[in-house]
């Protein structure tokens, strides 16, 4: 391909593909997949939460080799040490020098498997790498490849044997995405597609065609300047995340950088959507993906049973959507 800037069609066409693609394995969770998606085409990383078995893993691999791009799976354990992640510098006697040996972090897509299973210390060494694009062993910067991205899962934290991410780490995911159980009729379609061979217990090769090169994904993501941003829209989203930072039932609100992950992932979104120009909806769609991870219920709030998504939800409903 060219290294002219897509057109919004072409990004279209590319994304129905990648779409196609990702249901050739990915039985179901099509909102979970669109946000991953989008996540991507906006240039952030993603931590999926889910109970294991509901395919967190299955789309982190699909997404990876629909797009032509390098995959690593860190196994995150609590005996899990920061140099597993980034790597260190090993002693060659033969050459009588030291060597980088490079971690798993050294790829395009690191999937970061049941990132709440690792204490802190583990937790912070993707800091870095999430926020910086890089990693420093032994006072040494080393750069990571472009594109780079991290797609973390996590089980819900009520889970025995789990460690709350901090938060200075869960403002570097773009996206917080739930993963939920499957329909009645796509259950019914895991346990066909497992019968006839499709499916198997154990890790499969998997049966993903390759919509996009590694190359594409940056071109891509440069067509969404073609989608137009309104400044009523704007200030609506401006509404959005300013409601945060007023509201009595949370103690810490969204922060600038998050509202503009929210203005980069709707507009992804429009994009995906077919549209040359964002919506309120787009905003409304995206804002508790964006958001909910990034604020703090008050104990108030959390006494009466409301987290910081239901918050989320009934601030937005209570701002007046522009016409």
């Amino acid at each position: 391909m060219n290294d002219a800037t897509p057109t919004l069609e072409e990004l279209l066409e590319r994304i129905d593909a990648l779409r196609g693609a990702m249901a050739h394995v990915v039985v179901g969770q099509r909102g979970p997949v669109e946000e991953i998606v989008a996540a991507l085409l906006a240039g952030g990383h993603v931590l999926l939460e889910g109970v294991p078995g509901v395919a967190k893993t299955l789309m982190a691999r699909a997404v990876a080799q629909a797009l032509g791009l390098d995959f690593r799976r860190i196994q995150f354990t609590p005996d899990l040490m920061p140099a597993d992640i980034v790597g260190t510098n090993v002693f060659d006697f033969q050459k009588g020098e030291f060597h980088l040996q490079r971690g798993p972090v050294f790829t395009n897509i690191a999937l970061a498997d049941e990132i709440n299973r690792a204490p802190p210390k583990t937790q912070a060494a993707l800091l870095e790498c999430m926020a910086e694009r890089q990693v420093t062993i032994d006072g040494v910067s080393h750069m990571l490849s472009d594109p780079f991205f991290v797609i973390a899962t996590q089980n819900p934290l009520e889970h025995e044997g789990t460690y709350p991410l901090p938060e200075a780490q869960l403002d570097r995911f773009l996206l917080k995405v739930e993963v939920g159980y499957p329909s009645a009729e796509q259950e019914l379609d895991i346990y066909r597609r497992f019968l006839d061979g499709r499916l198997a217990l154990g890790v499969m090769d998997l049966d993903v065609p390759v919509v996009m090169g590694p190359g594409d994904l940056p071109r891509f993501r440069a067509a969404l300047g073609h989608v137009h941003v309104s400044e009523k829209v704007l200030d609506y989203l401006r509404q959005v995340v300013s409601a945060t930072r007023d509201s009595g039932r949370l103690s810490s609100g969204a922060s600038p950088r998050a509202g503009i992950s929210l203005l980069a992932v709707s507009r992804a979104w429009a994009a995906m959507e077919g549209r040359a120009f964002m919506l309120p909806d787009d905003v409304k769609r995206m804002a508790g993906p964006v958001l909910r991870h990034r604020l703090i219920p008050t104990p108030e709030a959390e006494l009466e049973g409301d987290s910081a998504g239901d918050v989320l939800d009934a601030l937005v409903e209570s701002i007046e959507v522009p016409r």
